[in-house]
């Protein structure tokens, strides 16, 4: 088995939508920089997701250097939104969370409600270093995050979706995989580990940072949209039900959470520390 490196980043700065790959990120306390700082809410300021609008898949926002991004969608023109100013606050509702971030223009809410057929906002998160805290079962005093589901970076294995999808190969529906990393949406993966190695880490090191494994990643629905298409089949799930249950979720990846700030890059080793 050859040594363990970083091999892709991957940064999704509005959640749900589609994400780009980098070269190299900077590791904030909240997360890479960058991600998932933006949001949609419904009319009851509830997170929208990939999970009842699979379309969203098919968005693609590109950052800006100043921190607005811009929003492109089949069958949309490109709109540029810039960082609204923080003249007051709106709510979201994130899982069990209610979070204030700061809404965006009214041509951002009218473009994705266009494109998605029903009312949605676009929300910024002004200040993440106060915002929102972690799970405190998994966390240290002070920690926070972005708008992600619920930890700063999502990391995942090759050698795991290698494993997965030769489960996969091998069921009753074998034509449904193998499947592509972005189903799985993570930030960092790594290669060069055995399967599943990744159940076992507790901290790690990447290049000059270093994390501490917080918790599996239960898995939704969403892995089973296609990123390219936004159509749904039955894998992972199907497979992971049978062969990656942990109590009642699903898992595929690991939750990270930064110890230190820094850069990470495509290539960097990744290190066992505990």
């Amino acid at each position: 088995m050859s040594k363990p490196l970083l091999h892709s980043i991957h940064v999704y700065p509005l959640k749900a939508a589609g994400g780009h790959a980098l070269r190299e990120a900077v590791v904030e306390p909240w997360g890479l920089a960058g991600d998932r700082r933006w949001v949609l809410i419904d009319k009851n300021d509830k997170v929208v997701t990939q999970r009842p609008q699979p379309r969203m898949a098919l968005s693609a926002v590109e950052q800006g250097p100043d921190g607005g991004i811009l929003l492109s969608a089949p069958g949309r023109e490109p709109l540029a939104v810039r960082v609204p100013e923080p003249a007051g606050t709106t709510t979201v509702e994130i899982w069990n969370d209610k979070v204030e971030g700061v809404a965006a223009d009214a041509s951002a809410h009218a473009w994705f409600s266009d494109y998605l057929g029903i009312g949605v906002r676009l929300v910024h998160l002004d200040d993440p270093a106060v915002r929102r805290p972690i799970d405190p079962e998994f966390a240290r005093p002070g920690e926070t995050v972005s708008f992600a589901d619920g930890y700063p970076l999502l990391l995942t294995t090759l050698g795991s979706l290698d494993a997965l999808n030769a489960l996969i190969a091998r069921g009753d529906r074998p034509g449904e995989g193998p499947l592509p990393m972005n189903r799985f949406r993570p930030n960092v993966v790594v290669e060069g580990t055995a399967p599943w190695a990744e159940d076992d880490w507790s901290r790690i090191a990447i290049g000059e940072v270093t994390f501490r494994v917080a918790k599996m990643c239960g898995r939704c629905v969403v892995t089973t949209t296609d990123q390219s298409t936004a159509e749904r089949g039955r894998e992972p799930l199907r497979t992971l039900a049978r062969h990656r249950r942990f109590g009642d979720k699903l898992v595929f990846g690991q939750n990270l959470v930064p110890e230190s700030p820094g850069s990470v890059r495509v290539g960097d080793p990744v290190r066992l520390l505990d």
